[in-house]
């Protein structure tokens, strides 16, 4: 008998490259609630708690604002963005 196991893309989230293409995979379908457990699955790739000290927000909002049942505001998801190194750019379509 085989067992499974929850699948968890934090373990593929390897460097700088893997975790920006990741997040562009996910603007690219245009769901904010995917966008934003992005960047919870970047957060918890790169440390939450680090994450926390950088941002001066508690672990527990980021993990309840960074889920797929999170909504943050948009004050939320920019300040995480900078404290993990990560720019929002605008394109024209």
């Amino acid at each position: 008998m085989s067992t499974l196991r929850k699948w968890d893309v934090v373990g593929h989230l390897k460097t700088e490259e893997d975790m920006a293409l990741y997040l562009e995979a996910c603007f690219e379908e245009g769901d904010p609630a995917l966008v934003a457990a992005a960047l919870g699955d970047i957060a918890r790739a790169r440390g939450m708690s680090q994450l926390a000290r950088d941002t001066g927000l508690t672990r527990e909002g980021l993990y309840k604002a960074l889920s797929a049942e999170g909504n943050p505001s948009f004050a939320t998801i920019m300040t995480v963005m900078k404290a993990l190194g990560i720019s929002l750019h605008a394109e024209a379509s």
